[in-house]
């Protein structure tokens, strides 16, 4: 459905990842992973891009999406954008979700990848599902995780959630898993990996990585659902 409709909310997530809210008309349906449309004005021109849902179908109040702010014409946009200001939204598009048909999953995500991450992890948690999930969030450094304190919380509300955050850039005080997303750590995360639907998100060259990864765990294809991001910009 297409709607026009105004920002509700703007929430810095990170030192340069901003989440922006809208709110959610009654007759919108969507399913955790999707994408969106959004339409902004800027300079008397529209422009347009799509966005995964940040939040979750179980939010009734707002939708979100979550970019990572460059220096493009659609994110010197957003970053003027106010409470009360016009968009079009356009939505929901994509096969990218998941509403509990498997028992177990892993996520694996880098960078702002995470965003249709985010709406699953909560959907599963909201709606007490006793779908095993694992995620897999790698980032640069400390101050690159988007949601941190989110999914921490999720996963104290969650007995069937669990988070590992990995960095490839970690300082001497960061306790947690270090580098990138490889076959030993889904293995040492994710015992039960040849039990385990996976599902990737992230720049195209990330989310090819990830499929020779489940290849080397000899799984097969099918095994793994990909959503490639795009144009950055």
């Amino acid at each position: 459905m297409k709607f026009e409709t105004y920002v509700k909310e703007i929430i810095p997530r990170t030192h340069n990842v901003t989440s922006f809210r809208f709110p959610r008309p009654d007759e919108l349906y969507y399913k955790p992973g999707q994408f969106l449309f959004v339409t902004l004005k800027a300079d008397g021109k529209e422009l347009k891009k799509h966005f995964s849902f940040s939040s979750s179908p179980t939010e009734k109040a707002h939708i979100e999406f979550t970019k990572k702010l460059s220096d493009s014409d659609f994110s010197a946009a957003l970053k003027a954008l106010k409470k009360g200001d016009w968009a079009r939204i356009d939505a929901p598009y994509g096969e990218f979700t998941f509403e509990g048909e498997y028992r177990r999953i892993g996520l694996l995500g880098g960078g702002i990848g995470i965003t249709p991450f985010m709406g699953i992890c909560k959907y599963c948690t909201d709606m007490r599902l006793d779908t095993n999930v694992t995620l897999l969030y790698g980032n640069r450094t400390e101050s690159d995780i988007a949601f941190r304190k989110e999914f921490e919380a999720l996963q104290e509300q969650n007995e069937h959630l669990k988070v590992v955050f990995t960095l490839n850039e970690a300082d001497s005080n960061w306790k947690g898993a270090t580098g990138f997303i490889t076959a030993d750590m889904i293995k040492k995360e994710i015992p039960d990996y040849k039990d385990t639907v996976f599902y990737t998100c992230g720049p195209p060259a990330m989310v090819e990585i990830m499929g020779k990864l489940i290849e080397q765990l000899e799984l097969p294809k099918t095994q793994l659902k990909r959503e490639y991001f795009t144009g950055y910009t």
